[in-house]
């Protein structure tokens, strides 16, 4: 077996595969370029990890034996998702690189957490509504723009729990089945010049590396693949290759199929998948994505993500904060350095930007997102001050989270 140049050295990169199905096509065809490029590949079963917690420590044992893998691809089914995350978890833990996150899966596969995340971060999504009672049924589909409504429970794969209803009749029996069974539901809009077909694109890495249209068959109004839909060939426009790259990133993920409808005004993002499917998407396209993911693999192994805030937050007393503008709006319009000449800015959140230590200079918009670190006790009265003559009930601070940039 050739050395291979991995980004660690000159060594042979270990690759596990978390998948319970190493015949599945995608899982073989991860592993057929893995090993083209000479790495050390190995399909894991992640229900036969153990996870062994102790003080000051943490170890995972694979069929009891330590996971010494250097970086793993998750292909976690939908049914073990939780069981498949505490694993993934505990595997980012011992600081081994993965091509997504446990929470990054939590998140794509959470439907309306999902949109709350792509709607926050200004990614265009249909208009969705999340219903717990029967009798919000009829101002949730006033809400989304009236009827036919896509009713939908938020945790669903391939088109299982999607339904599409014509009749206020309909989607009260619906939603009532539904929610006396447990599930939690949404109504969601109705985008017809999308009935029936939608665009899957690839997301890896920053990049869209394929793309397909999928379209249903006969009445069918769900286009996924896994029910006889049929796929072909699609020039992806530079805006719905945008708004993949953005839906991926913002939810967390670096491989990523992304679902988009093709609304009258532009692409809509409507699901975001962690661990898409190949078969579909190589024959439509004629791409080697099972090859895409593996170079991105061994191109990006040798750095990791850093969430700042909890990397601060592991010295005592310190951490990050973030102050939204639409808050505090006497702000607005000001000079960074007439407001906060104070306080450490070291970010700047503006539309589709991360500006790092912004100029002093700059001047405030409405949508801005500022983001403070520092000493959290002296943070917060360093804040108080500046925002004199804001009246207090603006006074509101959000421990930061990922922001989009």
């Amino acid at each position: 077996m050739k050395n291979v140049w991995t980004g660690r050295g000159n060594m042979h990169l270990r690759l596990a595969v978390l998948s319970r199905g190493p015949r599945l096509y995608s899982t073989r065809r991860i592993v057929e370029e893995a090993k083209q490029r000479g790495l050390d590949v190995e399909v894991c079963d992640p229900m036969k990890f153990s996870l062994v917690v102790s003080e000051g420590s943490v170890d995972v044992l694979h069929k009891g034996k330590h996971f010494t893998h250097d970086a793993v691809i998750p292909r976690i089914g939908h049914s073990i998702t939780q069981h498949g995350v505490a694993v993934l978890r505990h595997i980012e833990q011992l600081g081994i690189w993965t091509a997504n996150t446990g929470q990054g899966i939590l998140q794509s596969r959470d439907k309306l957490q999902a949109s709350q995340l792509l709607a926050r971060n200004r990614i265009p999504v249909p208009k969705t509504v999340y219903v717990r009672d029967i009798l919000d049924v009829e101002q949730a589909i006033e809400t989304v723009g009236g009827l036919p409504v896509v009713v939908k429970v938020t945790q669903g794969t391939q088109g299982d729990g999607v339904f599409l209803r014509h009749t206020a009749f309909e989607v009260r029996n619906l939603v009532q089945g539904l929610l006396m069974t447990g599930k939690s539901v949404l109504v969601q809009e109705y985008i017809a010049e999308s009935h029936g077909k939608d665009i899957r694109a690839l997301v890896v890495g920053d990049q869209v590396v394929a793309c397909m249209r999928r379209r249903a068959r006969g009445r069918e109004f769900r286009s996924n693949y896994h029910l006889n839909g049929t796929v072909e060939k699609v020039d992806l426009p530079e805006g719905y290759a945008e708004a993949a790259c953005r839906a991926a990133r913002v939810l967390g993920l670096n491989i990523a199929g992304v679902d988009l409808l093709e609304g009258k005004d532009g692409p809509l993002v409507l699901e975001v998948n962690s661990s898409p499917g190949l078969e579909g998407i190589e024959k439509a396209s004629g791409v080697n994505v099972a090859g895409a993911i593996i170079d991105y693999v061994m191109e990006d192994t040798a750095f990791s993500e850093v969430d700042i805030g909890q990397l601060l937050r592991t010295v005592p007393g310190s951490g990050v904060l973030s102050l939204q503008l639409r808050n505090h709006p006497k702000m607005v319009g000001q000079r960074l350095s007439d407001v906060f000449a104070s306080v450490p800015v070291f970010a700047l959140s503006r539309g589709n930007r991360l500006v790092w230590n912004p100029d002093p200079d700059l001047q405030l918009r409405y949508d801005d997102v500022l983001v403070c670190y520092g000493e959290l006790t002296e943070l917060r009265s360093s804040l108080r001050q500046a925002m004199l003559g804001v009246p207090r009930e603006a006074l509101m601070f959000d421990q930061a989270e990922e922001t989009e940039g």
